[in-house]
């Protein structure tokens, strides 16, 4: 079965229908059970023979309570399950949706890859689901076959990183995830030769269940899986008390994410313990740091005006944007309910700081550029399209419309 599926933010988001309701989940290899989380653009939701439990995910926060429900009917494309457990997050503040600008409700995982051997391919974004009794695949050139190690229900590959230039090469085992949108994550472990290298600065690296991930970003000199290998690859060390919840690590090293994974096709094979890589068109791209130092995110919603006709009265071609709520007004005048984009976070001493910008600023326009008809990704995009681009920021603060500039720069020189 092939089905399409959204890249956001190196995430893949794909439909699924529960107990009726359609639904967008993240498909996170990271994750044991699906967890819904954000049903609140819902109508209504069912959920079957529920129970009141407490579960500890990543973070620094306490543990939260959920409901476990049972017998629930999901569908994705032609695959139905009948007999689906689930957990419901009740936290509002557990909201994917507002940072990567689409509908999000939930995030699945293990149950997929342990029924199914799941193709995914990033460069046309679409995903097939095999039956493992059946599935033959086919070789293909350039393509390679690594082992999974399995533990907990989760996939673990191993690889090597080269931190600097004179620090030796140092095997680790990491954990695959599709749910972060990252390159690799590394647990700080000196005696093994896991160092935070001196060209670091800290930084918000994500939301957990259980609050938010912060840590240190660097990169490093190379990495490699096994023959594909990647030069400055981007990295984050977490800060160790997020992963409290978790009793024992093993002898894991950190997570493998999209960042890296995008730039293959990949086949998760969990019954055979294999993961086939494959180049694609992202390979050779380049990581993506945030050069401006701005976090941005949907913030509720405004009613923007715009005229429709030009000097004569003639009606001007309607451009596409995001609105969600069109009224005309005398047919001259268009007034459209849109997202807002605010800024959730400024980097210390990143350009956009030492220019001025602070959290809460409405964006209102990014070179000329009106906001609100872009997707948030795109506009996150224009905020770091490369160094040396001067970047010209119109905000709204205080009701009062302010222009701000600056120069991208390089994170790491």
């Amino acid at each position: 079965m092939k089905l399409k599926f959204e890249l956001v933010n190196n995430l893949v988001v794909i439909p699924i229908e529960v107990n009726g309701a359609k639904l967008s989940f993240i498909l996170d290899s990271g994750v044991s059970k699906p967890i819904l989380f954000n049903i609140s653009d819902q109508d209504s939701v069912q959920i079957n023979h529920v129970s009141e439990i407490t579960i500890k995910g990543l973070g620094e926060g306490e543990p939260i309570k959920a409901l476990s429900s049972k017998n629930n009917f999901f569908k994705l494309g032609n695959i139905k399950n009948h007999n689906q457990l689930l957990y419901v997050v009740l936290d509002k503040d557990i909201n994917l949706s507002t940072s990567l600008g689409i509908p999000v409700h939930g995030i699945i995982g293990f149950d997929l890859f342990r029924d199914f051997v799941v193709e995914l391919n990033y460069g046309t974004r679409t995903i097939r689901f095999h039956d493992p009794a059946f599935y033959n695949p086919k070789k293909k050139r350039n393509a390679e076959s690594l082992p999974l190690t399995i533990i907990g229900n989760k996939a673990y590959i191993d690889g090597e990183v080269h931190l600097g230039e004179k620090e030796a090469h140092v095997p680790v085992k990491l954990l695959v995830d599709t749910g972060s949108s990252d390159a690799i994550w590394l647990f700080k472990n000196e005696g093994k030769g896991l160092g935070v290298p001196s060209n670091n600065y800290e930084d918000f690296l994500g939301k957990g269940l259980s609050g938010d991930i912060f840590g240190k970003r660097t990169k490093v000199n190379g990495f490699s899986i096994g023959s594909f290998s990647f030069q400055g690859a981007k990295a984050a060390f977490p800060d160790m008390t997020s992963f409290n919840s978790m009793k024992d690590l093993g002898n894991r090293n950190g997570s493998l994410g999209g960042e890296i994974l995008r730039r293959f096709n990949v086949v998760f094979n969990y019954p055979q313990n294999r993961i086939t890589l494959r180049k694609n068109g992202n390979f050779k791209a380049p990581f993506r740091y945030n050069m401006s130092g701005i976090a941005l995110q949907h913030a509720g919603m405004r009613y923007i005006a715009e005229r429709i006709t030009d000097s004569r009265g003639v009606v001007k071609n309607d451009e596409s944007d995001f609105g969600t709520v069109q009224i005309l007004m005398e047919n001259k005048t268009r007034l459209s309910l849109v997202p807002e984009i605010v800024v959730s976070g400024i980097r210390a001493g990143s350009p956009a700081d030492l220019a001025g910008l602070q959290e809460g600023d409405l964006i209102l326009a990014v070179n000329g550029k009106k906001v609100y008809n872009y997707k948030l990704q795109e506009v996150i995009e224009m905020l770091n399209a490369r160094e040396g681009k001067r970047v010209r920021l119109l905000i709204e603060r205080l009701d009062k419309d302010l222009l701000f500039s600056f120069v991208l720069k390089k994170v790491f020189e």
